[in-house]
């Protein structure tokens, strides 16, 4: 069986490529999985996320939509869906791979235009946390320990300063997660990228025990949704974002009304990274189902972890919005329907367990740190706020 490399990650073409690896002997054996997950679907589930990344003019001069921000979820989610039909499985937050008596999930992804803030704020040692975070959120969604993690960063013309201080959020961010960073690629590409800006992917790869997947299937009406909080808009919805800042005349260095900092800190907080959170919570069981809520807010995420035919109610007083998403929904004219679409609102993931379960982990907060009490699931389809 051919391992898959790291080349599989990178995009073909590069004039300059530096590999940074690490080998670690003990997982030469789970390097396959990395590529057969993102690219062709092998395993019992791989994974596929529509991730969109565009800027056109607004059309209707109403309230802002992501779509006239340039992000059309619904066209991602049709890609996905034509996706589906040639590689069966696809649509889980993690791609899994069977592995002796384990399974390998792998996760892939960037961090999107939260980048153009980090080039105009001139600050990028927490941008790498952001990286790290968006992968290990996914597949922690399976129930699986973070075991690697890769990088691939991108630029027409290397800023070695700039770069380490990319490096280290990443490092930080492993860090955090407990996780290796065995390697990744360095691509200097001139004339590809404006001055100054680079882009960034990140790939994860973790293990779980077969016997102690977590896959949703047990999901039953009156099982209750609980929320962990968020740091605030995480690595989403950064095309809306500006697009508000934009329209509102603020600048980055703007205070924040409520917030005791300014527009820029709040918008560049780190991705809370939740896998020790996550995976404590899991091993005192009754954890059926996890969603991250990233590209899709609510309303796409939460319906990903659980059979058809179930729904979900949520209470939208059930926990604290922060000042940013206020502000921007202010800022730009935002229905709640686009916001909940678009941001996780304050809560970053959200786990589906049995009701005692909830009663036991709701009691011991203060051992998990803040978990909020959301909503139940119901029999139905969709995510019904009340």
């Amino acid at each position: 069986m051919a391992t898959a490399s790291m080349s599989c990650a990178i995009a073909a073409g590069a004039s300059a490529g530096l590999q940074r690896s690490t080998e670690l002997p003990q997982l030469r054996g789970a390097e396959v999985s990395l590529c057969s997950a993102k690219r062709r679907g092998r395993g019992s589930l791989a994974v596929r996320k529509a991730v969109a990344v565009a800027s056109t003019t607004i059309g209707n001069g109403q309230g802002l939509t992501y779509k006239d921000a340039g992000v059309d979820i619904d066209a991602g989610t049709e890609l996905v869906r034509r996706i589906a039909k040639m590689t069966p499985g696809i649509g889980g937050f993690g791609g899994l791979y069977p592995f002796g008596d384990s399974y390998l999930v792998a996760g892939t992804d960037g961090v999107g235009t939260k980048l153009k803030l980090a080039f105009d704020m001139d600050k990028h040692d927490t941008i790498g946390i952001d990286l790290v975070a968006m992968s290990v959120n996914d597949i922690i969604t399976s129930g699986a320990k973070p075991m690697f993690f890769l990088d691939y960063f991108a630029t027409s013309h290397l800023d070695v300063d700039q770069a380490e201080q990319v490096i280290k959020g990443i490092v930080d961010g492993c860090k955090q997660s407990d996780c290796a960073l065995l390697g990744g690629e360095t691509a200097e590409m001139p004339g590809f990228y404006a001055p100054g800006e680079y882009d960034l992917s990140g790939f994860a790869v973790g293990s779980v025990k077969k016997d102690a997947l977590i896959d949703g299937k047990s999901i039953a009406p009156g099982d209750v949704l609980l929320g962990l909080p968020s740091s605030g808009v995480h690595s989403n919805g950064f095309s809306l974002v500006r697009k508000v800042l934009a329209k509102s005349g603020a600048s980055l260095h703007d205070e924040l009304p409520g917030a005791g900092k300014s527009i820029g800190e709040a918008l560049l907080a780190p991705t809370t990274i939740y896998v020790k959170q996550v995976l404590d919570l899991v091993a005192k069981g009754g954890i059926k189902g996890i969603a991250h809520i990233t590209g899709g807010g609510f309303t796409d995420n939460i319906p990903r972890v659980f059979p058809d035919g179930l729904g979900v109610e949520i209470d939208v007083n059930s926990w604290e919005v922060p000042p940013i998403f206020k502000w921007l929904q202010e800022q730009g004219g935002v229905d709640d329907a686009e916001m909940r679409r678009t941001f996780n609102m304050g809560i970053g993931m959200v786990l589906i367990v049995r009701k005692d379960a909830a009663e036991r982990i709701v009691s011991e907060e203060s051992s998990y740190g803040k978990v909020y009490r959301l909503g139940h699931i119901v029999e139905g389809n969709g995510v019904i706020f009340n």
